[in-house]
């Protein structure tokens, strides 16, 4: 090797090693995309065409039927579709994660301790959607901390600028509505996209701890009430969901996330009719699918 080169050589090491991926540092801040800012042309035109083969655009023209679903197993790069994203329904049990989120934020503040009778209730609340236990937690953590949290700047899970979103203003008892939410005047309510942000913030760990994160999610396991969603994966036993539904009258809500071989989703039903909980039962394989598929390089 000449003199020359021997010059060069520190130079190419360096080179190449600053063209080479940097590890993060611990203390390194992650910016996650927005979902609203990663919709995906091609599932967006998928997801439309499904729902237009099942005889649904009537109930989603008329916003009757509220459909968000994103992939995010690269959580660096979502995709996202959706029909009627930002419409906000009456979803009964579903916003009962408002509540759960509350108390785990005030947990990792320090102001609640995780006991186990809380443990229990927040458990009962999400996988037997036990309103008895939903109305304890509430008030432990209390209605004002609520609103404020799922107001806050770091969640914005309601967010007048986006049509609002995730809303509780009355227990889950008999009493009347403490407060209803101020564009819509619904007692219990969430947007699609929103309860997506939801289970995206959560994954991502943008909403806790990587511990109680893990605690969470956990809560958020095993749903012991099997149908919508759960009832139409029981073909994929393999999938792992994190879930939480709704039903009151004829106002039907799902929310979930899967995790399914190395593949991670978020899908989100709402329905306003008689056979909405059927409609997101046999929507919840299609979705599925939708996201499975391998879509065609550009």
């Amino acid at each position: 090797m000449t003199t020359r080169n021997l010059l060069l050589l520190p130079v190419f090491i360096l080179a190449l090693f600053i063209s080479l991926p940097q590890p993060i540092s611990a203390g390194a801040v992650v910016e996650y995309p927005k979902l609203r800012d990663s919709v995906d042309p091609q599932l967006q035109l998928r997801l439309q065409h499904l729902l237009a083969s099942r005889g649904l655009q009537k109930a989603v023209d008329q916003k009757r039927l509220a459909i968000a679903l994103v992939d995010i197993s690269d959580p660096m790069n979502p995709r996202m579709a959706s029909v009627n994203g930002e419409v906000m329904k009456y979803a009964a049990s579903l916003p009962k994660i408002a509540i759960l989120l509350t108390a785990f934020v005030q947990i990792d503040e320090g102001k609640l301790e995780l006991t186990e009778a809380l443990e229990a209730d927040m458990i009962n609340m999400i996988r037997f959607s036990s309103n008895a236990a939903a109305t304890r937690v509430l008030d432990i953590v209390g209605r004002d901390a609520l609103l404020e949290t799922i107001q806050s700047p770091r969640f914005m899970l309601y967010d007048k600028n986006y049509n609002g979103g995730l809303w509780v203003g009355k227990a889950y008892a008999k009493s009347g509505a403490y407060q209803r939410d101020p564009l819509h005047q619904i007692s219990h309510g969430v947007s699609a996209i929103q309860a997506a942000r939801y289970y995206y913030l959560l994954t991502t760990g943008q909403m806790l701890s990587p511990e109680l994160t893990a605690r969470m999610k956990e809560m958020l396991s095993q749903p012991a009430i099997a149908h919508k969603f759960v009832k139409g994966l029981t073909n994929y036993p393999e999938a792992k969901l994190y879930r939480k539904s709704g039903t009151w009258r004829h106002f039907h809500a799902d929310s979930a996330l899967v995790e399914y071989d190395d593949r991670s989703y978020i899908m989100v039903g709402l329905a306003e009719d008689p056979q909405g909980g059927r409609w997101l039962e046999k929507l919840a394989a299609p979705l599925q699918e939708l996201v499975l598929e391998e879509l065609p390089e550009e």
